[in-house]
């Protein structure tokens, strides 16, 4: 890989790929604001970026763009793709002139498009093969956890990244997300529902949403009240620890030491042992058991200890 010349190595016009989920997008936003202090930065993600920004990234310019291979079904339909609108977005990312583009991940389609973009200095972790469309390789970290990908190109580009500041929250209101954008990851709807008994029998407020709440700005501003929060591996949860929530995850197809949100408090129950994980939400089961094997017993027993919630109080009576 070419090295990079002394004056090149403070971008003045800094690109970021980030296509992929709200949860992903989350994990950027530690990297997104301390790029913002050194540079101008312009964020390439879905429109669903624009509010999450709005709230914690407001001097990232984000320009949309929903990558056709993104998808979960079809994503290789090319006569499906929107190439219109594709090309014309390709046109305006090159009159902007970046002189520096980043993705954290191995994906060389990340990779092809910071080249077309017409960025000469690129930086990544290229995919065995795929170096050519990167000048610079950046090492990949020793915990595989997508956000330390984030820090290693911080690290790469010379900037410290810090950690967003949190507050204590010892209040007793926990909100319970039970949606996930795909079904492999949504625990049972109705075992949330005896958890949430549960937790209300042992003094907390509880809040519980869904899928339904699309409203980001609404979502966020209910996610701020909370003290504590429980769901899925979804990109609630990772919102819910930028905004300095604790979060109890419960996993399914993946694994917490990829993708667990970055919070101090966090805590987690991983989905039952399967050969395939992780399957990218691709289940070869008629159910994926990962998730279903996990009984209301398992999650209240590790979600009750996280909580420290005491046995007497495990059993009082919910109030009438």
């Amino acid at each position: 890989m070419a090295k990079p010349s002394p004056d090149s190595t403070r971008p003045s016009r800094l690109l970021v790929l980030e296509l992929w989920g709200l949860g992903d997008l989350a994990l950027a936003i530690p990297f997104l604001r301390e790029a913002a202090l050194h540079t101008h930065v312009t964020l390439l993600a879905k429109p669903q970026a624009a509010p999450v920004l709005a709230r914690f990234a407001p001097t990232v310019e984000h320009v949309p763009l929903t990558a056709p291979w993104s998808a979960f079904h079809g994503k290789y339909r090319l006569h499906t793709w929107p190439w219109r609108s594709f090309a014309r977005t390709l046109r305006a990312l090159r009159d902007y002139r970046f002189d520096c583009g980043v993705s954290a991940r191995p994906d060389p389609r990340d990779h092809l498009l910071l080249r077309l973009t017409g960025t000469p200095r690129r930086l990544g972790f290229p995919r065995r093969g795929m170096i050519g469309l990167l000048t610079e390789s950046v090492a990949v970290p020793q915990k595989p956890h997508r956000a330390e990908h984030w820090r290693a190109l911080a690290a790469a580009l010379g900037w410290p990244l810090r950690p967003i500041p949190t507050r204590a929250r010892s209040g007793r209101r926990i909100i319970l997300h039970t949606g996930a954008a795909q079904p492999v990851r949504r625990w049972p709807a109705g075992r949330f529902a005896e958890l949430a008994e549960r937790l209300r029998a042992s003094g907390w407020e509880v809040i519980s949403l869904d899928d339904t709440l699309t409203d980001l700005d609404r979502l966020l501003d209910t996610l701020a009240t909370a003290d504590r929060f429980i769901g899925n591996d979804s990109g609630p949860g990772h919102l819910a620890a930028v905004l300095g929530v604790p979060t109890f995850t419960i996993f399914g197809p993946q694994l917490p030491e990829l993708f667990a949100p970055e919070h101090r408090g966090a805590a987690w129950l991983e989905g039952a042992p399967c050969p395939y994980k992780p399957c990218s939400d691709r289940c070869r089961f008629a159910e994926p058991t990962c998730i279903l094997a996990l009984s209301v017993e398992a999650v209240w027993s590790r979600v009750a200890t996280w909580l420290a919630i005491k046995p007497a109080e495990r059993i009082r009576p919910p109030p009438p």
